[in-house]
């Protein structure tokens, strides 16, 4: 028998070291449910109300994640709400990454860590401003699918996409010992045409396969009768979410139509709100969100705030609006822990209020994190992107009589070349058009390597042109962000109908895929010699320039976040070390300068600048440059012919 015992324990120590060896650190398992009696939360049996942030890892670097999430932790927060973005995570059907910066289940291990449990939004649509609401856009292969709805092919795939996701989170689940408390399953879907039940029941039915019986799903939906009509079914709890101003009683009423027993949830208590390029940076005062918080924090609700912090629509993951308008690189959203995680006025103005209610922790909050002005770095022009050609599109040039869309030719992001011959003599100017408004998103034209003109979706449709019979005509088209909200989010990017030529129909088109980012990354992109005079300062062809500097590796603390600024360039794209930082867009604004987050700057070797300028370098007038200062511009005056002023917290706006 004692042999035994000891055989016994020398077993149960091997398997406690295997488990510290290779189990991550879940807790010991718990419950977490609804008390429709009581109208609350239970967690272990206890009353329970969260006071939740929104945070997205995918725009934020994951060496960040931790940074972030602990400020979360000490403002008073109990738990963090995050989106898992489908196209994020696979790009190409079945090819599916979860490494680095995408690694979401680090993420939900961190959170645990520091003592948060989590509310995950995994899809399969977000909206959350990002390209196409986190839909794929290789969905768009079939050309008349209906996302979010019973459609088959749409069904089989996210059927495909969930049975790959959910098995990874349900280790995850607080009954699992894990952090995540409910899981939303769609989003705001009362607010999208189709109203399909049996979707969501599909849906309710594919959760429920992958995540057992006792997880708590909801919905979220607009506090109105009018969204929850569609948004809400039976089996998952019904949500609201409404910004600081509402009336709350008004807004839980509501609620209480779809729930009348259950706990109030307010799942998107706007902080700010969203921005557009063209429109004025969305400011919402500190008082306000307080008040509102306090108001919902009195009458016992659980309250997600939306956003804590916003982050960074790094590389091409902006979404855009109806009528389109995109939105900026910053997703700042004037949030309590500013785009680069900074301590506000109003992170601590929200602390005052979570501290009537709840016991805050003690200690230091991290401090901001400090910032630095490398000064400015000049550029020098390398070649113009119609020069580079052969460099950037790996795949090769494709013909066909019409031109084709960005999917048709495989490519989901960043920027298509099409070209064609004008097929008579144009004299005199003649009118180069797209009558459909096919220009999705913007176009670069240029007639014999001379820049003539731009076309834009929705603002401008013809521009004039002249030139002989056999003139090469490009149009270099980008993609601005797929529209992520509304009845049109099946948006196709590219020449998306027929251009015109005065009356004629234009056809013989060759069209260049071009990978950009890996030209930028493998520093592919070589120098011209300078002949061409300078073009007039109107509008100059698309074009690579490139600059570096050294951060000495003797100042201690080096690098440090900072950020770009591009006194007088217009509109373009910036890569760093070949990370694709985004889009700048100073003459339109609000946003001046682009985050540049440290983990991506070397003091080992030179810091590679890299500019795609798209519309005119100040470099045809002389010396340019770039410059790297400590303070953020996102509010600038806007430079646009928007006629539409969208309201604060009205996602109707936004259609």
């Amino acid at each position: 028998g004692f042999i035994m015992f000891v055989r016994l324990g020398s077993m149960l120590l091997l398997l406690l070291l295997l488990l510290l060896q290779f189990g991550h650190s879940l807790g010991a398992p718990g419950s977490f449910s609804l008390d429709y009696q009581k109208d609350c939360f239970r967690k272990d049996g206890e009353e329970f109300r969260y006071i939740s942030g929104s945070i997205h890892y995918s725009r934020i670097p994951r060496v960040y994640w931790k940074d972030r999430l602990l400020k979360m932790y000490m403002a008073g927060l109990n738990a963090v709400q995050t989106y898992i973005p489908w196209n994020y995570h696979e790009d190409f059907p079945g090819r599916y990454n979860f490494s680095g910066d995408r690694d979401v289940e680090y993420f939900l291990q961190l959170a645990q860590d520091i003592g948060l449990v989590v509310i995950l939004r995994p899809g399969p649509y977000i909206c959350a401003e990002w390209d196409m609401g986190g839909l794929p856009a290789w969905l768009l292969n079939k050309k008349d699918i209906v996302l979010r709805s019973s459609d088959q092919d749409y069904i089989t795939a996210v059927d495909e996409w969930m049975g790959k996701l959910l098995p990874m989170m349900k280790p995850f689940l607080y009954q699992n010992g894990g952090p995540i408390i409910t899981v939303q399953v769609e989003n705001e879907y009362g607010s999208y045409f189709a109203c399909d039940y049996n979707y969501m029941r599909h849906l309710t039915k594919l959760f429920r396969s992958h995540l057992g019986e006792e997880v708590v799903l909801f919905t979220t939906d607009g506090a109105g009768l009018s969204f929850l009509k569609c948004g809400s079914i039976q089996g998952l709890y019904a949500t609201v979410d409404f910004g600081p101003g509402s009336n709350v009683t008004a807004a839980f009423d509501a609620q209480r139509h779809a729930e009348p027993r259950g706990p109030l949830v307010n799942s998107e208590f706007y902080t700010g709100w969203l921005d557009h390029w063209g429109s004025a940076h969305s400011v919402v005062s500190s008082a306000i969100v307080a008040k509102t918080l306090n108001e919902m924090l009195a009458v016992g609700a659980n309250v997600n705030l939306y956003m804590f912090i916003g982050g960074t629509n790094f590389g091409y993951w902006n979404g855009a609006n109806d009528p389109y308008g995109a939105q900026p690189t910053s997703y700042d959203y004037d949030a309590p822990l500013t785009e680069a995680g900074d301590l506000t006025e109003k992170y601590f103005a929200i602390q005052e209020v979570i501290k009537m209610y709840h016991k805050i922790p003690a200690g230091p909050i991290p401090p901001t994190t400090p910032k630095y002005a490398y000064g400015t770095v000049g550029m020098k022009k390398l070649q113009t992107l119609s020069d580079a050609l052969e460099t950037l599109s790996l795949s090769g040039p494709v013909k066909s009589k019409y031109p084709q869309t960005f999917i048709e030719l495989n490519q989901a992001f960043g920027y298509v070349l099409y070209r064609t011959t004008l097929p008579v003599n144009c004299n005199t100017p003649t009118p180069l058009s797209s009558p459909l408004n096919g220009v999705h998103d913007r176009a670069y034209v240029s007639v014999d390597g001379v820049a003539v003109g731009i076309l834009e979706r929705n603002k401008v449709i013809t521009i004039n042109v002249t030139g002989k019979a056999g003139s090469q005509v490009d149009l270099l088209v980008e993609n601005m962000g797929r529209i992520n909200y509304g009845k049109n989010i099946n948006d196709f990017k590219g020449l998306v109908s027929n251009m015109t030529l005065g009356k004629d129909t234009l056809t013989g088109w060759t069209m260049y895929s071009l990978s950009i980012d890996d030209a930028v990354s493998q520093g592919l992109l070589g120098e011209t010699k300078p002949t061409d005079p300078p073009p007039p300062p109107a509008l100059s062809l698309p074009a690579f320039y490139k600059g570096s500097f050294i951060i000495p590796d003797s100042i201690p603390d080096l690098p440090q976040d900072t950020y770009i600024k591009l006194p007088k360039w217009k509109k373009g794209q910036v890569w760093i070390n070949g990370f694709n930082l985004g889009r700048y867009w100073p003459t339109r604004g609000p946003q001046v300068t682009l985050f540049v987050p440290a983990n991506i700057l070397s003091t080992a070797a030179p810091n590679n600048v890299t500019v795609l300028e798209l519309e005119e370098a100040p470099c045809s007038s002389g010396p340019c440059s770039v410059e790297f200062t400590a303070t953020p511009i996102l509010n600038a005056t806007v430079q646009s012919d928007y006629k539409w002023e969208r309201r604060l917290f009205i996602k109707d706006d936004l259609l």
